[in-house]
């Protein structure tokens, strides 16, 4: 078995996504609603294939992005918070923090299966609908996965998924 590991490394200014949030700490407190202007970065590790690629850098921004543009300009909501309630209808969303309420159109909101809307859950949010992606689209699983988001200039986190091949 060949000792020889390979990178790619993507990140563009079209994996840019503006958004809506706010997240719980401490067990008892609630931010503000705000935003960032994240960006993204993906990053993949494996083998060369028979054309001499880990991935196509192509295939690999595209299917980045279709995750990214499905975020921007949305309301992030937390459906596995423990003190943030989310209820959804056809129309609306309604989110409760103890005594505050907030009311948002349907269509403005992403109803993420995370439990806080940290760049953490976030980066790993993206990187499992990438992961699905990858293998439903290219039939490609890589050997390691890793998704930064940054929230602001010099502030970011990173999810890393591994498969069960790599030691």
């Amino acid at each position: 078995m060949s000792a020889e590991r390979y990178k790619v490394r993507v990140t563009k200014d079209h994996l840019v996504f503006c958004c809506g949030h706010f997240i719980t700490y401490d067990g008892h407190q609630c931010e503000r609603l705000h935003g960032h202007n994240y960006r993204a970065a993906v990053e993949i590790e494996g083998r060369l294939d028979e054309n001499f690629y880990v991935f196509d850098f192509i295939a690999l921004k595209a299917r980045t992005k279709e995750i990214t543009d499905a975020l921007d300009h949305h309301m992030l909501l937390a459906t596995r918070n423990a003190y943030i309630r989310v209820e959804e209808s056809a129309e609306r969303v309604l989110v409760t923090y103890k005594d505050r309420q907030w009311i948002f159109p349907r269509g403005d909101c992403v109803l993420l299966p995370i439990e806080n809307t940290t760049a953490e859950l976030i980066a790993r949010y993206i990187a499992m609908r990438l992961l699905e992606s990858l293998q439903q689209r290219h039939q490609y699983v890589p050997e390691i996965l890793r998704i930064e988001v940054e929230e602001n200039v010099g502030q970011s986190a990173t999810y890393e998924w591994r498969s069960s091949t790599v030691n």
